[in-house]
């Protein structure tokens, strides 16, 4: 397979929940698609760090935390943040800034019609990230048509069974191009900074992973564990072997306490056996220099859940337009869930 057959693959992966429902708009203005972080941890109100939670519109999270730096007199390294944020959004999240035996700046000069400072404390250790719980999401969707009783249907299944835990399309970049350029730095023929490095990389192990996914979605297999699966308990990062004949294990899962799980590629063993490591082989023939590159550059080997389950969903439909509102756990794609609902444009 080239790279375009492999970038087009990689954007359209196969839906589990059938064709869908309509085709709608996101994105028309920044306040249909708000994200809100969950934090896991809470500042301790002493140290030589700065939390600060940050309300942006329009913006995307490097930018902020560009903006940061310049004005406490950083380097970039200084300032870190849990995770990244859309720019085509409205969006709050927490930053945090190293300033030890330095002066305080006016953390409100940076407020903008773009930024707006909401909280600033003291702590004793950076934001590291992935340090968050999650992200709530309040989603607009516009010129949605579809029967009402159809989209119930649709909804209350994807509460009940959860969505494939894709990466989004935004993790390739525009086009696939994060891909392209993971291609070209595995052959050698470029050289990238840190920040291109981290796209390259963190692009090749998403393909890998979602294809894997989606070969377990084609199977109809996605939300249950095979033999030889590796499971994952619900908001915990520990795993463990699924054992042929162990009679929980199926009601675990529809109780959406575990999940089963696929490799993200790097150094070290798969540990997946039997049945689910077949598809998993068969999932990526013909891609071990992807997976040989991840191997070099030092990545080591994780597990992420197949499934996702959003929390709390409500909705209203009315008028051609979708309210959606729920929450997902950190590293999840609201985009995951909408593509089971709708056609973006």
């Amino acid at each position: 397979m080239d790279i375009q057959q492999l970038i087009t693959s990689t954007l359209n992966p196969a839906r589990a929940h059938s064709a869908p429902l309509s085709t709608a708009i996101i994105r028309q203005q920044p306040e249909d698609f708000i994200v809100d972080e969950i934090p896991s941890a809470t500042a301790d109100r002493s140290g030589e760090h700065v939390w600060l939670t940050i309300r942006k519109r329009s913006t995307n999270t490097e930018h902020v935390a560009q903006q940061l730096a310049k004005l406490a007199k950083v380097k970039p390294m200084a300032v870190s943040y849990a995770g990244m944020k859309d720019r085509h959004a409205v969006t709050t999240q927490c930053f945090s800034v190293h300033i030890p035996g330095m002066p305080e700046p006016d953390w409100l000069s940076i407020n903008s019609d773009l930024i707006e400072v909401i909280d600033v404390q003291r702590n004793s250790r950076k934001l590291r990230r992935g340090v968050l719980a999650g992200n709530a999401f309040q989603l607009r969707l516009r010129e949605f048509n579809c029967d009402a009783s159809e989209l119930e249907t649709r909804l209350l299944l994807i509460t009940e069974q959860g969505v494939p835990n894709y990466f989004g399309s935004q993790r390739f970049g525009r086009g696939g191009n994060n891909l392209n350029m993971a291609a070209s730095f595995f052959d050698g023929a470029i050289k990238l900074k840190r920040a291109q490095r981290s796209y390259a990389l963190s692009a090749a192990r998403s393909m890998l992973f979602n294809r894997i996914l989606e070969q377990r979605v084609l199977a109809k297999n996605w939300n249950l564990a095979l033999s030889g699966d590796i499971c994952m308990r619900t908001g915990r990062h520990g795993f463990f072997s699924v054992e042929e004949g162990d009679a929980e294990i199926p009601l675990r899962i529809e109780a959406k306490e575990i999940h089963p799980s696929a490799p993200l590629w790097g150094k070290g063993d798969d540990i997946s056996q039997a049945e689910a490591q077949a598809i998993e082989r068969q999932a990526l023939e013909g891609l071990s220099d992807w997976c040989t590159g991840l191997e070099n550059k030092g990545l080591k080997m994780e597990r992420r859940v197949l499934r996702v389950v959003p929390e709390d969903l409500e909705w209203h439909y009315d008028n051609a337009t979708l309210d959606l509102s729920f929450s997902l756990p950190s590293g999840c794609f609201a985009t995951s869930v909408l593509r089971e609902i709708t056609e973006i444009s």
